[in-house]
């Protein structure tokens, strides 16, 4: 997506946010100044998100080699990059809106996973001050981390469903419930989403979820097309990827809880604009199954 439509996408979204976040305002009745700034909102939304799309690992230097530079016909109002970090905090309620406007639409298949967001090196744990007491340890396929955990819940159309960010020592069972309140067909797993209860409680309300079986578990009769479904689940694993390496949600150079999160929820959305998403073929699901069978 270009930086223009990309601009008129936001811009479209703020000016109905603004209109009503000012109606549900509540009023201590002193009379206020609503001064406007330089800069507009979604002007700022637009550098934000706009800075992960473009795969930039440093957004100081995003904003003063680049933006700074070669905008300033898009920008002409631009602050300078130390006020623009001042505002930065208040645009998290926005671009938390916004994002939740991004998300895809249920269609009867999802597919859910937990990855880690570290936020320093193991060996800098006992030094670290930013996160102190609000990240934990936690322990993933590849090791232990210090940091927090992003659970996503995607549909084969590479579509984001729902999110959230958890510490790093939560379950990855914990926060199913709420995140699927809204879906129903099946959602696909790995074991680390094992759960008799878990799935009695999601089964009583229209959505099955299916995961693979631990080798010390007996074996159960599956679906063939559950079972090729399940091999299928790497496009939530390319996804996180994806969120990682392109959109740059994970580093080790946040100096602020705030900073932290809005580097998240920009990262989500500027992935939610990537023209091109991993999906899942159906037409070729039916191919392989008849292969499997012969």
């Amino acid at each position: 997506m270009s930086l223009l439509e990309l601009f008129c996408e936001i811009d479209d979204f703020c000016q109905t946010y603004e209109t009503e976040i000012h109606q549900q305002l509540l009023a201590d009745g002193i009379k206020k100044r609503q001064r406007r700034g330089k800069m507009s909102m979604s002007e700022m939304m637009t550098i934000v998100v706009y800075f992960h799309q473009l795969g930039f690992r440093n957004f100081k230097s995003f904003y003063l080699a680049y933006v700074s530079r070669h905008l300033r016909s898009e920008f002409p109002q631009l602050v300078s990059y130390t006020r623009f970090v001042q505002l930065m905090p208040y645009l998290i309620p926005s671009m938390s809106l916004y994002l939740h406007n991004c998300f895809g639409h249920p269609t009867g298949m999802s597919f859910i996973d937990a990855t880690s967001l570290v936020v320093c090196h193991n060996r800098r744990i006992h030094q670290h001050r930013v996160f102190k007491h609000i990240a934990t340890r936690g322990k993933t396929s590849t090791g232990w981390f210090y940091g927090f955990k992003l659970h996503l819940v995607v549909n084969e159309l590479g579509d984001i469903l729902a999110c959230c960010v958890t510490p790093a020592n939560v379950d990855d069972r914990q926060p199913v419930e709420k995140l699927t309140t809204h879906l129903t067909g099946k959602l696909f797993g790995d074991k680390g989403y094992l759960s008799s209860k878990l799935f009695k409680q999601l089964f009583n309300r229209g959505l099955q979820l299916i995961t693979k079986i631990r080798k010390n578990m007996k074996n159960k009769l599956m679906i063939l097309s559950d079972k090729l479904m399940l091999r299928k689940r790497a496009i939530i694993e390319t996804i996180n990827d994806q969120l990682k390496n392109i959109s740059q949600i994970e580093h080790s150079r946040h100096r602020s809880v705030t900073g932290f999160m809005l580097n998240v929820l920009a990262g989500l959305v500027a992935y939610c604009h990537q023209p091109k998403k991993p999906t899942l073929i159906h037409n070729d699901l039916p191919i392989i199954a008849e292969f499997i069978q012969n």
